[in-house]
This record gives C-alpha cells, structure tokens and sequence, in this order.
C-alpha cells in the first residue's frame, strides 16, 4: 500500500509542478500614468493606435489623445521649434501607442522613482526599420534638444526649449537613426541590426490582420531573461516553494509518503502532522 501512496504522490507533484505557470513578464501593463492595470480588449481604439485593440494597455480616451498637437497625457509639445511635419509626427504617435497600449514590453520594464510613474521601459531592441525610418521622415525637422524626457523649460505648463538653446535639423541633434531611438526618451528603445518579422526585435509599426509580432519577441526575451545567470537561482528559488506550496489534497499524503519521498517532506519542512 505504502508503494502506491507513493505512486500517487509522485503523479500529483509532477502535475502540480509542470503545470504552467503566468510568467510575470509576459501579456503585462506598466505601473505608470496612463496604463490599465492590466491588458484586455477595447472596443475601439484611434487611429494610429488601433493595432492593440484586442489586446490593450490603454484606453480609448488615451489612445484618441496620443493623436493630439497638445495632449493632455502629459502636456507635451511636438511643435517645440515650429510645425512638425506630419510625415514625423506620425513615428512620435506610434511611438505613444506602442509605450501606451502594448502589453508585450514586459522584459524591459524598469524599476523608477518618479512623481508620475513607478514603471519604465528601458532598452527595448526597436527594430532597424522603425528606427531608420523615424529618423529618415523627422531629419529636417528642428528641436532644440538631445533628450525629451527633460531639461524642458515647463513655465508656461507646457514644454519649451530651455533658455539659451536654439533649434536645429535633428540631423545635428541626431547624426544617426541610432542616436534619435536611444538618445530622445533616455534609452528607452535600443537600436538594433534585427528586422521586422525576424522575432528579435519589437515592431511600432505592424499590420493587425497579421497577428502582432511583438507577442513572439516578448517571449523570446523573456525566455532570455530567465535563462541568464542571476535569474536561474530565483527560478530555482520559485520552483522549490511551488512543490512547498501544494494543495491540501497532496500535502495529507506526505505523512504516509515520507519514507519514499523523504527530501520533498524536509525541503518543505515537513517534521509529521504537527506542522500541518
């Protein structure tokens, strides 16, 4: 009898265990201003941002005001140094819908201490083509600053160029496509040699009737992520307190099963009945 205990034990530890678990970095929102607190579908979402609307970090409200000259998101000003062209501006709102409405940015969530959000992305490998074509269509547009997310001169409740700085072509603010993705939001995109379509690289700009791309690249770096050195111990860590955390309908078979399975009962800090 006490080998079939046994028997049945193992077969519930094993189901227990391999039974597939959320991954924390996957199909997640940021813990920042605007975000939902976690993705769904909406039912409509504007224009450019229209994309994510079966999978969604942002609202609709949000998703019309990313298409905005003066947004009330975050009272930011494209036309810093006179009208941006549209043919630029269109990159700067699919730039916001993808910070705003993707769920698939998790491997690169960041940790901040801000006033306005706890979360960030940081190092997003942008693929060749978004990047070199938002550089291309915004090269003869002026602004007269390296990094937008601050320095601005915020006086009047809106960003302006800071005193003393003039306007110039963002090909002298950014020489290369790689300066404009890394430079212009603190390194919140990574420039990279990956192409859209590859699976390495995260797409602003993607056709819907296609699936999202970005769905792929988010698992694959998830995957790298937890295959790196310093997160193999807290998946060990992760995995021994999943066998601890067993549901009563296994835990009341270990007393019988300790002689068999005697170092799942000691890593659980089984010690007989009186610790249940």
């Amino acid at each position: 009898m006490g080998m079939g205990v046994g028997q049945a034990l193992l077969v519930l530890l094993a189901a227990w265990v391999v039974m597939p678990a959320k991954d924390p970095l996957l199909n997640i929102c940021m813990d920042a201003k605007h975000h939902k607190t976690k993705p769904g579908p909406e039912g409509k979402l504007h224009d450019q941002c229209a994309p994510w609307k079966d999978n969604a970090c942002c609202t609709a409200n949000t998703s019309s005001e990313a298409h905005k000259d003066q947004s009330n998101l975050y009272n930011f000003n494209w036309n810093h140094c006179g009208v941006m062209p549209l043919k630029c501006k269109r990159h700067f709102i699919q730039d916001t819908c993808l910070y705003e409405c993707s769920p698939n940015l998790g491997p690169w969530i960041d940790q901040v201490d801000s006033s306005w959000r706890r979360e960030r992305i940081l190092h997003v490998p942008l693929c060749k083509e978004d990047c070199e074509e938002w550089w291309e269509d915004c090269k003869d547009y002026l602004t007269c600053k390296e990094n937008w997310h601050k320095g601005w001169n915020w006086a009047t409740g809106t960003n302006r160029c800071p005193w003393g700085s003039m306007c110039r072509p963002f090909s002298d603010v950014f020489p290369r496509p790689k300066d404009l993705c890394e430079k212009i939001w603190s390194n919140s995109y990574k420039y990279t040699t990956e192409h859209r379509g590859s699976g390495r690289c995260i797409q602003m700009w993607f056709d819907p009737a296609q699936g999202n791309p970005n769905v792929v690249v988010a698992k694959y770096y998830a995957w790298k992520k937890r295959s790196s050195p310093a997160s193999m111990e807290n998946v060990t860590l992760k995995t021994d307190k999943a066998v601890c955390a067993l549901p009563w309908s296994v835990l009341v078979l270990l007393p019988l099963a300790s002689v068999m399975l005697p170092e799942v009962a000691r890593g659980c800090g089984y010690h007989g009945w009186g610790s249940l």
